[in-house]
């Protein structure tokens, strides 16, 4: 555990140190800000159905996903890539680290400044308890989406880092493996009603886990797919980093 911790406070201190990190901040929490505004004001018109502003935050419009969708990648494009192109990679794996405890410390990196973004939202929770009451379930249901959406998210871009020392193509491997993701329901709609590919695509299905943890509904099925296929990616990564070892 002291050396995935010693690599997991390099990686934060290589990302508090780059001017990328805050650009990512601040633009991040910009748009978060404008998008529990436009929530609010939509709410606030008495033809819009009712429905729970924090509910429709998270997951309920095309911004939380697009967010998702960019952010990720850029977290994690510089994980390994970055550390392959300038040739202190080698000096990793020649170091008394194992690969997995090299791609453990780089994502635990990754996810606690996936996490760190996310953390003054709370602000918008501590605004609505002020105006209304707020039943914090939900809420919290909400948040633990969040993190499980990126364990998965973040273990697919760290997979991707370890594939070429181009961060670009690092983030644009990521994007595309992220947008698979969400073909799923897409797939679901064209096979036969009660096959075994469907009821297995339903249960892929990130709209409606989203949807569920945002009302709430907490479903172990929906975070044992998320975290066993996110450490599926980080067990790819380490196999990654293996094979590039051996070259």
């Amino acid at each position: 555990m002291q050396k995935i911790f010693a690599v997991t406070r390099r990686e934060l201190i290589a990302y508090f140190s780059s001017p990328l990190a805050y650009m990512v901040m601040t633009a991040f929490l910009l748009l978060q800000g404008l998008v529990f505004y436009l929530v609010l004001a939509i709410l606030s018109d008495p033809s819009t159905p009712a429905m729970a502003p924090l509910e429709a935050f998270f997951g309920g419009t095309i911004f939380f996903w697009f967010y998702l969708l960019f952010v990720v990648p850029v977290i994690t494009m510089r994980l390994v890539a970055e550390e392959r192109r300038s040739g202190t990679l080698e000096v990793l794996l020649t170091s008394p680290l194992t690969e997995g405890q090299i791609i453990a410390g780089k994502f635990v990196a990754a996810f606690v400044f996936y996490i760190a973004l996310w953390l003054p939202t709370a602000l918008y929770v501590i605004i609505l308890r002020q105006h209304s009451t707020i039943d914090m379930g939900p809420v919290l249901a909400g948040y633990l989406g969040v993190a499980m959406l990126g364990f998965l998210f973040l273990g697919i871009g760290t997979f991707a880092s370890t594939l070429t020392e181009n961060q670009l193509i690092a983030a644009i491997l990521a994007f595309v493996g992220l947008i698979a993701l969400f073909v799923a329901p897409l797939v679901e709609q064209l096979l036969v009603s009660g096959s075994v590919f469907k009821t297995a695509l339903v249960h892929m299905n990130l709209f409606a886990q989203m949807e569920d943890y945002a009302m709430g509904i907490i479903d172990t099925r929906h975070i044992v797919y998320e975290v066993s296929v996110g450490l599926l990616f980080l067990f790819l990564a380490t196999r990654s980093l293996e094979l590039g070892k051996g070259r």
